[in-house]
């Protein structure tokens, strides 16, 4: 036993030691670039040089660093525009912490002003650029912050849970990855949601751990039953989701405040905090919702969901041809990630020359997509 224990121990410490070694590896990357990109603009600037500067560059640096291929024109460009659009202590704080994949899709797919929520975002959640780029097609940033939610936490909780419990909550929740027919009644919803747990709990967001669906509670000898409980463990508190096929209705509100007293009383530890409801229907009349919750003592948000992303995002999707190269790139990333890993694997710090190398994966990374 005392063998396996320092087993576990060391293995835990080179896991902790490759990881630092691939978090160092792209932070210098990723500082690399930032600085190319700042030279480039410095120059431009004080002395008058245009575009065509950034091909000469391309071309000599390639001469002087053949085996050196981030330095390609495609990544120069990339590198001015990064330089040119964030503060360097933004790069220092969370853009170094992104791979220079998840950069170059900030730069291309995100406005200016909510760049660096997104990589804020992708850091605290631990995002990959795929999870990533969904989120932004899904308006995130708009679902969480932008959008009008309705919900009553400002007057029921207290001032350190009511702001995280507002950005927590979503208006509206995307279910883009359930397969229902049109007509499909409320079990059926459930079912789904809980068939896709993995991705349910991606849109809910950080936080959420699923505790069980139809939780049965027992109040004055008789049965009812929740559609989803969940736990936060930001908020430390039980999330109750009632879901519905139609319209939302003021009785909503009482159904939902019983639940929540139920649970408060039989569930929630000394600990904890208030337990939140959150009633997700398919359409609300925002101000029939605002007058349901606002003599409601439990803290409730009413949301919409959405089955499919909103027309004007569907438009965007890929076609046929352009998923079947995402294919391929996704298996050539593979690779390039196997081998970056394995060649981290063997080392706990990384020279310059070993940067390079890892500059040339990133590139024809890059390159392929």
């Amino acid at each position: 036993m005392e063998y396996i224990s320092l087993l576990e121990e060391l293995k835990n410490k080179i896991k902790i030691s490759q990881n630092r070694a691939i978090l160092s590896v792209n932070k210098e990357l990723i500082f690399l670039y930032y600085e190319i990109g700042k030279i480039i603009l410095k120059n431009q600037s004080q002395k008058g040089w245009g575009s065509k500067i950034i091909e000469n560059l391309a071309e000599d640096l390639r001469k002087e660093f053949p085996n050196m291929k981030g330095l390609s024109l495609r990544n120069l460009r990339y590198m001015k525009l990064f330089a040119e659009s964030y503060p360097a202590e933004i790069v220092q704080e969370a853009l170094a912490q992104l791979t220079w994949y998840h950069n170059q899709t900030l730069l291309d797919k995100v406005s200016s002003n909510k760049r660096e929520w997104y990589a804020k975002k992708a850091i605290e959640n631990g995002w990959s650029r795929n999870v990533m780029v969904h989120q932004i097609e899904s308006n995130l940033y708009e679902r969480m912050l932008l959008e009008g939610k309705t919900h009553n936490f400002s007057q029921t909780l207290p001032d350190k849970n009511s702001g995280l419990a507002a950005e927590t909550l979503k208006d509206p929740y995307i279910f883009d990855f359930l397969n229902l027919s049109e007509s499909y009644l409320e079990k059926e919803l459930e079912d789904s949601l809980v068939e896709n747990i993995t991705k349910f709990l991606l849109e809910l967001g950080k936080g959420f751990a699923y505790v069980g669906r139809q939780y049965h509670l027992e109040v004055g000898g008789e049965d009812f039953y929740i559609d989803l409980l969940f736990y936060h463990l930001k908020l430390r508190s039980y999330i109750v989701i009632e879901l519905k096929t139609g319209k939302f209705k003021p009785e909503y509100a009482g159904k939902m405040n019983f639940y929540l007293s139920a649970v408060d009383d039989l569930l929630k530890h000394k600990d904890d905090n208030k337990s939140i409801g959150i009633i997700l229907c398919k359409d609300k009349n925002t101000t029939i919702a605002e007058y349901a919750l606002r003599d409601n003592s439990k803290p409730i948000g009413v949301s919409e969901y959405k089955l499919s992303l909103p027309a004007e995002l569907a438009k965007e999707l890929p076609t046929v041809e352009q998923l079947t190269k995402l294919g391929k790139n996704i298996e050539s990333f593979n690779r390039y990630d196997n081998q970056i890993l394995e060649f981290l694997e063997k080392k706990e710090t990384a020279t310059t020359k070993e940067i390079s190398e890892i500059l040339n994966l990133s590139d024809r990374r890059v390159r392929e997509s």
